[in-house]
């Protein structure tokens, strides 16, 4: 536990939880916050989920990140309210940690993010806002997959490659 609380750890953390939300809202300063909150959503945000492949300091990083960006969302009228902050934000915490679990197997990696966020946001979506389940599940999922797979490979690739320089022990 001692070596969670270290300064690196911290500021790796928080700076991770930064990112998230900038990436997450910057959306809604051009008017298209829906991009980030909605049945079609694609959160650019999500491609950061391949990080705790590098380090455990992703985990609660990115689940602070989307528990601030949800929060933000819900004042201003987007996103599944109060139910999105709380669960979707456990949704990526549960993602994060199994994304760390299958740090091993890069291709793996982005995985536990589309499947948990497509289920528990597209359960979301259906419940508050009445929005078909099915395809809000399937369109949540397919975002998912720009954002992890299209977006996060390539960034993972870049620093699995810089890795000694990034994340220096």
């Amino acid at each position: 536990m001692k070596k969670y609380l270290t300064t690196k750890f911290i500021t790796y953390s928080a700076i991770i939880a930064a990112l998230y939300t900038v990436l997450t809202l910057l959306p809604m300063l051009f008017g298209v916050g829906i991009i980030s909150f909605g049945a079609i959503q694609i959160r650019v945000s999500e491609a950061l989920t391949i990080l705790p492949a590098f380090t455990p300091a992703a985990i609660p990083g990115l689940f602070i990140g989307c528990l601030i960006s949800n929060t933000i969302g819900v004042m201003f009228g987007l996103g599944a309210g109060l139910l999105d902050v709380i669960f979707g934000s456990l949704a990526t915490l549960t993602a994060a940690y199994l994304s760390y679990l299958l740090r091993n197997k890069k291709w793996l990696v982005p995985l536990p993010p589309v499947l948990i966020n497509a289920v528990v946001v597209g359960f979301l979506l259906n419940y508050v806002l009445g929005w078909p389940l099915l395809a809000t599940m399937l369109w949540v999922g397919l975002g998912q997959v720009g954002a992890c797979y299209v977006i996060g490979m390539p960034l993972y690739f870049v620093l699995d490659k810089n890795r000694r320089n990034i994340f220096k022990n």
